[in-house]
């Protein structure tokens, strides 16, 4: 017996409940012995299959390895980098969580403090009628106190002389007094003031906190995310394709509206989506026809467009620090009007940040690589919708990933089927790829034989083989390497001219936008 199976407790045959069972029923999942065999197959209702039980157990070993394999798979392709990518969402949750928190503090302190000045104000307000009332108060009963002390001042002295002139016998004193008793019967005036009084209001709490401002209530929901397994299991996998010794060109469609033509997506495998040096983003079909014309809102051109599942239009407009969305386009054959059909609303606004490349995920969400305004940091940014929801900049030694802005800072990225991202870095002469998770899987400088000086790396995108094709700009050539970074292939012929922009349509044939010339020429690279 094979040794796996020597360890396991003796099987009974199923029937006779004694005997060893060596024997096994596949129809009937059933252990038998030898002598029961005849009976078992006596039962006519079903095809019995009866096999040795140690083939039994060796298919069912192999069938439970191809499971454990299967398994495997998408626990370290796909199930395990997801949990990774919450680890770290949750990092920058708990980060921005703390941020926001001292946010909040600090506006409700300045809030605060407005209140503590508009209060301070109006009490000073208060103090200052008060003085006043008191001064205009005090004033008039001075005056009072002075008319009254001059007339008791002058009432002593008459009393004085009253009495003087009746001690005298001198006739002419007598005669010439003038009696003033008629002024001092006019009695002091009282005066009749209403005092002010302080009614203090009664402190309303619910009017106070309209004052202060609310906080909105928050909000915690934990959205379970189900999931289709973004590559086949591992007993239908397709075999790997092979590459074309030679490439070929299936078509050129020459664009008239570029003086360089920068960036390509594939709306179908018959139409695409061009951007350049103007403000105009235009779809040909492959007769070099114009089927829609949007205008960017900025009239700058797009940094960078990308196709998204919806079957919308995204660009990055450099100059206003924005992520536009182009939907509601009907594509038709011939010219149409610019902007007729399509509608384009801002789906992202950056503040301190301008977008470079970008691209959709399959999970739907939305892939930005950003520089800051005073052009030292640059990230890589997961939206959903409007919402951010990852940032990727530094390696687990705390380095950036990226190179900082600067002069030829060209930068564009695409999300590879294993759901790496993928970063090409001109700057840096560098493809940078990583994890979904954003911890860094490798970097590519170009294949050994080759300097690195002389890689100048551009558009990038990725096929259904999880391979990578990165525009080699200055050399005139595409390079091929696989999900690892081993180099496979290079395309250089073609007569490929200063190629730009990469997209790949659903059968992997390969659009490549030559910025020189202006023209996209549609590919085959696999047999």
């Amino acid at each position: 017996m094979d040794p796996r199976y020597c360890a396991q407790d003796v099987v009974r045959c199923a029937l006779c409940r004694d005997a060893v069972a060596p024997l096994y029923c596949n129809v009937c999942h059933t252990h038998l012995c030898k002598d029961c065999v005849e009976k078992h197959f006596s039962d006519k209702s079903k095809v019995h299959n009866v096999v040795p039980l140690e083939q039994f157990l060796s298919t069912d070993f192999e069938n439970k390895r191809e499971v454990l394999r299967s398994d495997l798979q998408e626990l370290e392709k796909y199930i395990y980098p997801k949990y990774q990518e919450s680890a770290a969402i949750i990092k920058t949750q708990k980060t921005d969580q703390l941020k926001h928190s001292q946010k909040l503090t600090s506006e409700l302190i300045k809030q605060g403090e407005a209140l503590h000045r508009a209060i301070n104000a109006i009490i000073q307000k208060k103090q200052a009628e008060i003085d006043a009332m008191n001064d205009q108060h005090l004033a008039a009963i001075e005056k009072q106190e002075d008319e009254t002390n001059k007339a008791l001042h002058d009432i002593k002295q008459v009393i004085q002389d009253l009495k003087s002139l009746l001690d005298t016998s001198d006739v002419g004193l007598v005669s010439k007094y003038r009696s003033r008793i008629k002024d001092f019967r006019k009695l002091p005036v009282k005066l009749k003031i209403s005092l002010p009084n302080f009614l203090p209001q009664e402190i309303n709490r619910e009017e106070l906190l309209k004052h202060i401002g609310s906080l909105s209530p928050l909000s915690i929901k934990t959205e379970v995310q189900d999931y289709t397994v973004p590559f086949p299991r591992a007993e239908s996998s397709p075999p790997a394709r092979p590459l074309l010794d030679v490439p070929r060109l299936i078509t050129e469609i020459p664009t008239t509206g570029y003086d360089g033509l920068y960036n390509v997506s594939c709306l179908s495998e018959e139409e695409i989506w061009t951007s350049g040096n103007n403000n105009i983003m235009e779809v040909y079909n492959l007769k070099g026809e114009v089927l829609e014309s949007v205008r960017t809102k900025s009239g700058y051109g797009p940094q960078d467009i990308a196709v998204i599942q919806s079957g919308g239009l995204v660009y990055a407009d450099y100059h206003d620090s924005s992520i536009y969305l182009v939907s509601g386009t009907q594509i038709q054959t011939g010219l149409k009007l610019l902007g007729k059909k399509s509608k384009t609303k801002t789906l992202i606004t950056l503040r301190g940040w301008r977008p470079h490349g970008l691209c959709s995920t399959a999970s739907g969400n939305l892939l930005v690589i950003i520089n800051s305004d005073d052009k030292i940091q640059t990230k890589v940014v997961r939206y959903s919708g409007s919402t951010e929801k990852q940032t990727i900049q530094w390696d687990d030694q705390g380095k950036p990933l990226y190179s900082s802005s600067g002069l030829l800072n060209y930068k564009y990225l695409s999300e590879n089927r294993n759901l790496d991202i993928c970063v090409s870095d001109y700057r840096a002469r560098a493809l940078v790829v990583v994890s979904a998770a954003g911890k860094l899987r490798f970097r590519y400088t170009g294949p050994p034989s080759t300097p690195r000086e002389s890689f100048y790396p551009r558009g990038i995108t990725t096929d259904s083989q999880a391979n990578i094709l990165i525009s080699d700009y200055n050399n005139h050539r595409i390079h091929i390497i696989d999900q690892n970074g081993q180099f496979l292939s290079f395309i250089h012929n073609c007569g490929l001219q200063c190629p730009n922009g990469l997209c790949v349509d659903s059968q992997d044939k390969l659009f490549v936008a030559e910025e020189d010339t202006g023209k996209v020429k549609k590919l085959q690279y696999y047999q």
